[in-house]
C-alpha cells in the first residue's frame, strides 16, 4: 500500500479592507443578499455573489422549502442566475457569507458538498477556475484560487 498526502492551500485575510476592492464589493453584495434569504426552518441565512468577467455582479440567497430536498443553496441560486442571465460570460469569483439568529458565526462557513460539486462543474464547463472568497458573519476571510481546492476529487464529464 502506498500512502499519499493531500495539501490544501488558501489565503487568509483578517479584514474586508485587506481584500482587493472588487472582492470587498463582492463580499458586501453577498452580505446584502442575506436579507433576501428565505430560511423559516433553519433560520440560517446564506448570501452569495458572483463576479462575471464582464465586471457585473449578481447576488443570490438560500431559499428553503418545507420539503427539505427542494431547498436551494445561495451558491447554486447565484450560479443559476449567472447561467440564465449571462450564459456565455465566465464567472471569475464567488463570495459567500452567512448569518444565524442565535450565534455570531466567527469563521468561514464553507459551501455544502452539492454546491462544491456545482462550482467544480461550472469550472469544468467554462475551462477556468472560480476564485472563492468566504467568511462568516465576522472574523477571518478565506480565499481559494479554485473550487477544486475545496473539492479536490470532484467528479466531471471526463469520467463519462
Amino acid at each position: 500500500m502506498k500512502q499519499k498526502k493531500l495539501v490544501l492551500t488558501w489565503e487568509e485575510v483578517q479584514e474586508l479592507a485587506d481584500l482587493v476592492p472588487v472582492e470587498a464589493a463582492l463580499l458586501n453584495l453577498a452580505t446584502a443578499s442575506l436579507k433576501h434569504a428565505y430560511a423559516p426552518y433553519s433560520n440560517f441565512h446564506v448570501g452569495a455573489a458572483i463576479l462575471l468577467e464582464s465586471g457585473e455582479m449578481l447576488g443570490g440567497s438560500n431559499q428553503e422549502n418545507a420539503a427539505y430536498p427542494m431547498c436551494l443553496c445561495a451558491e447554486r441560486v447565484a450560479l443559476s442566475a449567472a447561467a440564465s442571465q449571462h450564459p456565455n460570460i465566465v464567472i471569475k469569483t464567488m463570495a459567500i457569507t452567512v448569518k444565524a439568529p442565535n450565534q455570531v458565526i466567527g469563521q468561514p462557513a464553507m459551501p455544502c458538498g452539492s454546491c462544491r460539486q456545482a462550482l467544480c462543474e461550472k469550472e469544468y464547463q467554462q475551462k477556468q477556475a472560480i476564485r472563492l472568497v468566504v467568511r462568516g458573519e465576522k472574523g477571518s476571510i478565506y480565499c481559494f484560487k479554485s473550487a477544486k481546492d475545496i473539492l479536490p476529487f470532484s467528479f466531471d464529464a471526463s469520467f463519462l
